[in-house]
């Protein structure tokens, strides 16, 4: 038996993210995958208290989240200070995973193509499949 698929998602909180979640949940299942977590500290090393304490909130939500249903869960707060694209996708890379489950935000028609820096960061520069939730 080979090693066990890792599906990787970006969680911040948001609507998005939520729905998101509950994608990784399913196809976690399906997969017999593992699930990692990565929540990013907005502004880094220099984040203030209360958004420090919301990142670490809503990774613990999500890790719980998983782990509630038998899945096998890494979770990680990261404040290096890089854009949490960049972040997602460096954690990706050092963790081997399979694939990255992200949330986008619907916008205007004049923003359909463009779903936000770090979405359209992540979809372009993974090394891996990554699938939008929206």
């Amino acid at each position: 038996m080979g090693a066990s698929m890792k599906i990787l998602i970006g969680y911040d909180g948001s609507e998005e993210s939520k729905k998101a979640l509950d994608i990784v949940k399913q196809y976690a299942k399906i997969l017999s995958a593992e699930a990692y977590v990565l929540t990013v500290v907005e502004g880094g090393p220099h984040a203030v208290r209360e958004v420090y304490q919301k990142a670490e909130d809503d990774l613990t939500f999500a890790k719980n989240s998983i782990a509630a249903e038998g899945i096998l869960c890494t979770a990680k707060l990261s404040a290096q200070g890089l854009e949490p694209g960049e972040d997602l996708l460096q954690f990706a890379e050092e963790n081997a995973i399979d694939l990255i489950i992200i949330g986008i935000q619907k916008r205007s028609k004049m923003g359909k193509l463009l779903f936000g820096s770090n979405a359209q960061y992540v979809i372009l520069n993974a090394a891996c499949p990554v699938l939008t939730v929206k």
